[in-house]
């Protein structure tokens, strides 16, 4: 790439940026409402009856198995045969939503289930309601231990935005292709440039999760606790083969 060409990626940065802030605004979308169906999903695959459990997994079985861009061309071009009109926005991002909805159910169904069940059993006890026990006992400790599951999630849904350029939003992977189709020589700075911006979403992202996961940790449930659980039974085992006659031998 020469002078120029260089010059003319650095005009073109602003509009790579400005870009850059629709992918966020899908980002915010999806993933709000991921969470807002993908909690109660995975509460009902737990603790739901019968009909409504097979819902939910009816849903997160269809979501999680439909690729993502058939969702994306199912909501942009069926509900207009069907009488509703969608911009290319909102149904970018519900058909992003709903299927990460369907991850975020299996991340907060997992964290669910890592609650002892003897909280469940002791707020019984007390004369709790099922559901008052599971809204004000279960469900705080679920959702900060799905903080790392989650991070996971996020880092996924932020490069999946990029595939609501195949529906006609033009976010930050569409505008560096308006660069590509006039000036072909920047077509790999354009993508690297995409590419870097990605890189500091996503690591900016997971750092403020991984605090965020360190101030809400569960007390009890941390790593850092089974790690040195594991690292003083390793050391009881060496004290105990040090004071066996063989090695008192030596």
């Amino acid at each position: 790439m020469d002078v120029e060409g260089l010059l003319i990626l650095v005009k073109s940065l602003p509009a790579l940026l400005q870009a850059t802030l629709v992918n966020l605004g899908l980002l915010l979308g999806l993933i709000s409402l991921g969470f807002v169906v993908g909690v109660p999903i995975a509460l009902l695959q737990v603790y739901g009856p019968a009909p409504l459990r097979g819902l939910a997994l009816a849903w997160e079985g269809f979501f999680r198995g439909v690729p993502a861009l058939v969702l994306l061309i199912l909501f942009a071009y069926l509900p207009p045969k069907l009488g509703w009109g969608l911009e290319p926005f909102t149904a970018a991002v519900l058909a992003l939503g709903c299927r990460s909805s369907a991850y975020q159910s299996q991340i907060f169904r997992g964290a669910i289930q890592a609650i002892p069940q003897g909280q469940m059993l002791a707020a019984r006890a007390l004369g709790m309601s099922r559901w008052l026990a599971v809204r004000s006992i279960i469900l705080p400790q679920a959702l900060r231990l799905a903080i790392p599951g989650w991070s996971n999630e996020f880092s996924s849904v932020i490069k999946d935005t990029t595939l609501a350029s195949a529906i006609g939003v033009v976010e930050v992977f569409k505008r560096a292709s308006f660069i590509y189709q006039r000036y072909y020589e920047l077509a790999m700075p354009a993508y690297l440039t995409v590419a870097l911006i990605f890189l500091i979403l996503t690591y900016g992202g997971n750092w403020l999760l991984g605090r965020l996961e360190r101030r809400l940790a569960v007390p009890g449930f941390q790593l850092r606790g089974a790690d040195a659980r594991t690292q003083a039974q390793a050391q009881a085992q060496a004290q105990a083969r040090a004071s066996t006659p063989a090695e008192v031998a030596r």
